[in-house]
């Protein structure tokens, strides 16, 4: 069967199956920007030698959990979208334990600084924690941690609107 489109001329239904639907561009497009995330933060985890103690292999964990999310995000059945969801919510709660816990290294660490080490006290404690957020204080990056919780939204992005596609043959 062949039909006319819009502005296009006439098309085959083979060729409207071939096209590629908006959310399935965008889809694709968040989960190789999490995939582009996950080896970036490898190597900068490697780059930076974070593996000393129990705690520098959270994030690790975070990225190995990240990956089989990208992965059952692919797979299009139910069972296997949820359990993306869940392992992306699991790495969101480490991204956001990792921020916090830098920030907090980072604000004992002010009193340290030889630029602040005089006056650290008497900086307002918005001033102190912010300086500690920024990394103007302490060696701990804040953003690292934060990538990863980047990645794990864009996971959970990637699974909106995906269906079961046996569920979706039974609905028509």
């Amino acid at each position: 069967m062949t039909h006319v489109g819009p502005a296009t001329g006439p098309t085959s239904d083979a060729t409207r199956t071939r096209r590629r639907e908006p959310a399935a561009v965008l889809r694709t497009g968040a989960l190789v920007l999490a995939g582009i995330s996950v080896a970036a933060t490898a190597f900068e985890l490697a780059s930076e030698r974070h593996w000393n103690d129990l705690e520098q292999l959270i994030p690790w964990a975070a990225l190995v959990v990240l990956l089989a999310a990208i992965g059952a995000v692919l797979v299009p059945r139910a069972a296997t979208l949820t359990l993306s969801r869940v392992l992306a919510a699991i790495v969101l709660a480490a991204s956001l334990y990792g921020i916090v816990d830098h920030t907090v290294a980072n604000h004992d660490a002010g009193a340290l600084d030889g630029r602040y080490s005089a006056t650290w006290e008497d900086l307002p404690v918005a001033q102190q924690w912010w300086y500690a957020a920024t990394k103007t204080v302490g060696p701990a990056p804040t953003l690292a941690p934060g990538v990863l919780g980047q990645a794990a939204l864009l996971v959970l992005l990637a699974g909106i609107g995906r269906r079961d596609r046996a569920a979706s043959r039974h609905r028509t």
